[in-house]
């Protein structure tokens, strides 16, 4: 794994506990039975709603690493599968970090995971994300090579990076993608974006209510398009395929923000002429 620069280390000087790249011991022994009896609750709901919802490769990826309701994972016995797997690890941290420590691990393919659950009065919503929507909504997509080569290609993309409207712009396609993407499945759409499997009431209402925007992907309406942080989302944007979204975003990143700039951002719920909208999946 590459190192963090020093210029990093200086810049984003880790919290108390901390290593230099903001990762801390997981401490699985200290999870409570309360903790654990959280995981297993969520886990049970959402596995039996995401059946006939989530990508196939989601449920896959769930079976594969042995995701269950047995509380809350070993990040070690985890990361002994999802290596053999697709050489990616999840990595504990204390919270949210900077931008730049993000994408350093996401390009030396380890996913960080906050070692916090919510309590049972949070359930339906959390500002923060915690180790269930990490671990559960993230994860098990790691275990598909092809999705796994996107995430580490996202990371090197904005560990590239050197200032703010890029970067505004590259969050949104992480936001629009990896965490509330769909994907198209013949005639009807499935979920595969964390912020969506992780939710048990966005789970129904991205594929079926009538109110949000589901748009054909395009990447640059994508890095464009501006989004909601405190509600259900009004715009998705839908994707062919794991390796048409490797190919849509093989590009030259300098060059598609040079020519974004200056573009006003794309209001939330907004519909272009050269949008193509899909509707509800069929009940």
């Amino acid at each position: 794994m590459e190192a963090l620069s020093a210029a990093d280390i200086r810049r984003y000087p880790a919290p108390a506990g901390a290593s230099p790249d903001w990762t801390i011991p997981q401490r699985w022994s200290e999870y409570t039975k309360a903790e654990h009896a959280i995981w297993n609750r969520l886990f049970e709901r959402q596995v039996e709603q995401l059946q006939d919802r989530a990508v196939p490769a989601f449920n896959a990826g769930v079976k594969a690493l042995e995701l269950g309701h047995n509380g809350i994972p070993r990040f070690e016995a985890l990361n002994e599968q999802l290596q053999d797997l697709t050489g990616w690890s999840v990595v504990a941290v204390p919270g949210l970090v900077p931008e730049e420590i993000f994408f350093h691990h996401l390009a030396n393919r380890q996913f960080v995971a906050g070692r916090f659950i919510r309590t049972a009065a949070q359930l339906d919503y959390l500002e923060e994300p915690d180790v269930f929507h990490d671990v559960f909504g993230h994860v098990p997509l790691l275990a598909d090579p092809t999705y796994a080569s996107y995430m580490q290609a996202y990371g090197e993309a904005g560990s590239r990076l050197h200032h703010g409207d890029a970067l505004e712009k590259l969050a949104r396609l992480y936001w629009y993608t990896v965490e509330f993407g769909l994907i198209r499945d013949g005639d009807r759409l499935r979920i595969f974006g964390a912020g969506i499997v992780s939710s048990n009431g966005e789970s129904v209402y991205a594929l079926d209510s009538p109110e949000p925007l589901r748009i054909g992907f395009d990447l640059k309406r994508t890095m464009l398009t501006d989004y909601k942080i405190d509600s259900f989302q009004k715009n998705y944007f839908v994707i062919e395929s794991f390796e048409d979204l490797v190919a849509r975003t093989s590009v030259d990143f300098a060059g598609i923000y040079k020519e974004l700039e200056g573009i006003a951002p794309i209001a939330v719920q907004t519909h272009l002429p050269t949008d193509v909208l899909f509707p509800p999946n069929p009940t």
